[in-house]
């Protein structure tokens, strides 16, 4: 037996597992958190949006601290831009469309989510771009590449 390489073999298992329930878990994070924006949008629309303060009272008492008015405002505005962004990318964590929330142009976010799948960023790196206003910055026919781009890509 060759134990270098079953070493190296069990290594290489372990990372493919990780990265696969990593993966798994943020598109289980996504995709509760589209559908909990979904329902708050919904019963936005039937009691106003003092039901976000209302759900927040009742879940921090279910599920602790985690579920303020704030995050369930960030989730509500993450269901409102998912259903207008061209392109959804499987790369992106909950904490980089966290960092996009603030953004209100669409193009804007279409633009900062192809530079994270073009340049594979991580958070502080999409914020780092956010934070120098990059997009700005950039020629605004490149800028329209992009965005073309990916509304090609979603058809």
């Amino acid at each position: 037996m060759n134990y270098y390489n079953e070493i190296k073999r069990q290594i290489i298992n372990n990372e493919i597992t990780k990265k696969v329930k990593d993966y798994s878990k943020n598109r289980s994070d996504l995709q509760t958190y589209y559908n909990i924006g979904k329902l708050l949008a919904e019963a936005g629309k039937h009691y106003g949006d003092g039901i976000i303060k209302e759900y927040s009272k009742k879940l921090t008492l279910e599920f602790g601290k985690k579920y303020t008015p704030s995050l369930l405002y960030k989730i509500k505005q993450f269901y409102d831009i998912y259903e207008k962004v061209p392109t959804m990318s499987g790369n992106l964590t909950w904490s980089h469309w966290y960092e996009m929330l603030s953004i209100k142009e669409i193009d804007k976010i279409v633009y900062y989510i192809n530079q994270c799948e073009i340049n594979n960023l991580n958070v502080r790196d999409l914020r780092s771009k956010i934070k120098s206003q990059e997009y700005e910055r950039v020629p605004k026919d490149t800028r329209n590449k992009i965005i073309k781009k990916s509304n090609i890509n979603k058809k």
